[in-house]
C-alpha cells in the first residue's frame, strides 16, 4: 500500500478554522524532545484475562501521540494506564516499566492523587457536572483547598480561554455546565482539566459523540494545546489521527505492533498488519 496523500484529505465545510487535512512531514531539522511517558514491556490483566501484552513505546514531551487499533485492542486501557485509571477496576494487574516525568506511577509510594493531577483525561462522553460553569471549571482547585477568589477567577480565564470557550461562555458563567452544547461541554471538560496545570492531557476519543463542526473545533485545540502539553489521543477515526498527531501507535491484540512518525506510518507502513487496518481490510 502506497497511499497518496489526496486520499488522506478530508473535505470540511469552510469554519474559518485552521485544520490540517493531509499528512505532512515534521521538518527534518525539528527540535527532538525528551520522552514524558516511558513503557517498558508493560504488561496488565484482568483477573486472568491479559489485555496488554508487553508493550514498550515512549511519548515525546509536547507532542500529540495517536493510538489507534479495533474495538478491544487495548488502546484505551493503556491509556487509563498513564495515570491509574484503571485501578478502579476490581482485580486488575499491571506489571513493566511506566515513568511519568521520571515518576514510577506504579511504585507502592507514588501518590495516586498526585499522578492524576500531573496527568489530566478527557474523555470519550462529555461529564460536566450538574453545576455552573465557573464551578465545573474550578473544580479541582476546591478540593485541593483553594479558595481565594481572585485566584479561583484568574483560573478559570486562562483555563476556560486555553480550552478556546472564554468568549463563548464569559457573561454566563453562573449557567449550567449542562446547559451547553455536546461540543461547549467537551471543551468545558478540557477547561477543567487544564485548571490544575496538568503536565500530560489524556483523551479517550473526545470527538466521538461530536459533529464535524465541534469535532474540527476540538481538533485545532488540540493543536493549540500541545504548545504547552503533551498530549495522548485515542481515536478510531484514521483521518483524524492522520491530521492532528505527530506520532502513532497501532495496537492489535493487546500487542503494539508499529510506532513511528504519523506521516511514515500513514504512507508507508513497515508492517503489513498495519497496512491492512489503514487501508480498510478489516478494523
Amino acid at each position: 500500500m502506497r497511499m497518496a496523500n489526496d486520499e488522506m484529505k478530508t473535505t470540511a465545510p469552510d469554519t474559518g478554522l485552521r485544520i490540517r487535512t493531509e499528512v505532512t512531514a515534521r521538518p527534518a531539522d525539528a527540535s527532538p524532545t525528551a520522552a514524558e511517558i516511558v513503557c517498558r514491556n508493560v504488561n496488565l490483566a484482568y483477573g486472568d484475562n491479559h489485555v496488554l501484552h508487553d508493550v514498550t513505546m515512549d511519548v515525546d514531551g509536547r507532542r500529540v501521540t495517536a493510538l489507534i487499533g479495533p474495538s478491544g485492542c487495548g488502546k484505551s486501557t493503556l491509556l487509563r494506564c498513564f495515570n491509574r485509571m484503571n485501578d478502579l477496576i476490581d482485580d486488575v494487574k499491571v506489571w513493566g516499566e511506566l515513568t511519568v516525568k521520571g515518576l514510577d506511577v506504579n511504585a507502592p509510594s507514588t501518590d495516586v492523587i498526585e499522578v492524576r493531577r500531573r496527568v489530566g483525561m478527557v474523555f470519550q462522553k462529555s461529564n460536566p457536572f450538574p453545576k455552573s460553569i465557573y464551578e465545573n471549571v474550578v473544580y479541582g482547585l476546591r478540593i485541593a483547598g483553594i479558595g481565594d477568589k481572585a485566584t479561583l477567577d484568574e483560573a478559570c480565564e486562562r483555563s476556560l480561554r486555553g480550552a478556546a470557550l472564554w468568549d463563548e461562555v464569559k457573561d454566563s458563567l453562573d449557567a449550567s455546565g449542562l446547559s451547553l452544547s455536546g461540543g461547549q461541554m467537551q471543551r468545558l471538560c478540557i477547561a477543567r482539566a487544564i485548571a490544575v496545570e496538568p503536565e500530560i492531557i489524556l483523551m479517550d476519543e473526545p470527538c466521538s459523540a461530536l459533529d464535524p463542526i465541534a469535532t474540527l473545533k476540538i481538533e485545532e485545540l488540540i493543536f493549540q494545546l500541545k504548545e504547552k502539553y503533551t498530549i495522548v489521543i485515542v481515536t478510531h477515526n484514521l483521518q483524524q489521527a492522520a491530521r492532528v498527531s505527530d506520532k502513532t501507535a497501532f495496537f492489535w491484540l493487546g500487542r503494539l505492533v508499529e510506532f513511528g512518525p504519523t506521516a511514515e506510518m500513514f504512507t508507508a507502513p513497515k508492517d503489513k498488519l498495519t497496512e491492512d487496518y489503514i487501508t480498510g481490510r478489516f478494523g
